[in-house]
């Protein structure tokens, strides 16, 4: 019988901030699950708490960040209930980080060569001998052409998309169960973060990979994942399969995260989401996204939402799916170009920008 455990299960993790007016929460009763084989992606504008997820996952946040609560599950185990050794143990072999930028990712004064091994060593994997014949075969997997010559150099040598495939390598280099890419195409060109995305495809295959992927891009995610969850403000608004959450998305947010996203009729103007994502210590009461939601109603400042099942394996944390609210709006009045959203956006269209 197929095991149908997770590998990874977040369960209420909320991380904060010790500011001058008191602590703040980037990270604010977050739960979603990873399963083998499956790929979550991660979704939401700067400054919405998804690398912050990441690094107190791996127990790497720090002061004046601090975890106050929740778990994190990994194979049955509360990695936030280990002591600091043993969880060293688990970064690099069981659960593995790939950064946003190599070039701070990557020491500058040691070879890729010797990075990589490293990583075999101090994890009881290999000799160093032996580890640095493995290194020169995981540059090989990763496509990284003439590998062995490029085993004696410096990260100042190779190109920003030779320096990710690296990283990549390294990642891969104790077989984890799961692999976290954070924003990994960010820095690179559209021709290098295609190759990239190409890359982690294969190596998730070959590995037999779980992984979270973080980025601000639904695209990639269209290519990359199986679910997604879409956060803001330090809390997940949306999350379900990815198909259906693109063809028919249920928060607002994310219909205007959608919106947003170029690529209509040329010249046609481009819908934005007014606004910006509240500074750590000064969220709104209520839904967080309210003060920025054309949809917003009378229960949207009261409480943070709870998460509402609007579809099988579908959950949106907006009251417009509250069966118990009454004097909702009906999504029929909220569609774009109806008059209630007309009069909601006081009559003006959205800020826009031609392409």
């Amino acid at each position: 019988m197929k095991n149908t455990d997770p590998v990874l299960a977040v369960e209420h993790l909320t991380t904060v901030f010790d500011l001058s007016t008191g602590p703040a929460p980037a990270v604010d009763a977050v739960s979603f699950q990873i399963r083998a084989g499956e790929t979550l992606g991660l979704v939401g504008e700067s400054g919405s708490g998804k690398s912050v997820t990441a690094l107190s996952i791996m127990r790497l946040v720090e002061p004046p960040g601090r975890i106050t609560g929740g778990r994190v599950r990994f194979k049955g185990r509360d990695l936030l209930a280990l002591a600091e050794s043993e969880m060293r143990e688990v970064r690099g072999a069981d659960i593995a980080l790939i950064f946003q930028e190599p070039m701070t990712a990557l020491n500058p004064v040691f070879t890729i060569g010797d990075q990589i091994a490293e990583t075999l060593v101090v994890h009881g994997r290999s000799t160093w001998r032996a580890a640095m014949v493995h290194a020169v075969e995981l540059l090989e997997a990763v496509r990284i052409p003439d590998a062995p010559s490029h085993l004696n150099d410096y990260p100042h040598q190779l190109s920003g998309g030779m320096r990710q495939r690296v990283l990549i390598a390294m990642a891969l280099a104790c077989k984890p169960s799961l692999v976290i890419a954070d924003e990994p195409t960010t820095a690179l060109d559209v021709t290098i973060q295609a190759q990239i995305l190409d890359l982690l495809r294969e190596m998730k295959s070959a590995f037999n990979l779980s992984l979270l992927f973080i980025t601000h891009d639904l695209g990639v995610i269209a290519e990359t994942a199986d679910r997604v969850a879409i956060m803001y403000a330090g809390r997940i608004v949306e999350e379900g399969p990815v198909r259906s959450i693109l063809r028919d998305p249920k928060h607002p947010y994310t219909r205007g995260l959608l919106a947003s996203i170029p690529g209509g009729v040329p010249g046609e103007r481009l819908r934005a989401i007014e606004g910006s994502v509240p500074a750590l210590g000064a969220l709104p009461p209520g839904c967080a996204f309210n003060p920025r939601c054309p949809d917003r109603f009378e229960p949207c400042t009261s409480a943070p939402p709870p998460e509402y099942p609007v579809d099988p394996n579908h959950g949106a944390r907006c009251y417009l799916y509250d069966p118990g609210t009454s004097h909702r709006p009906s999504l029929s009045e909220l569609r774009p170009g109806s008059p209630e959203r007309q009069r909601r956006e006081g009559g003006q269209p959205p800020a826009t920008t031609r392409r």
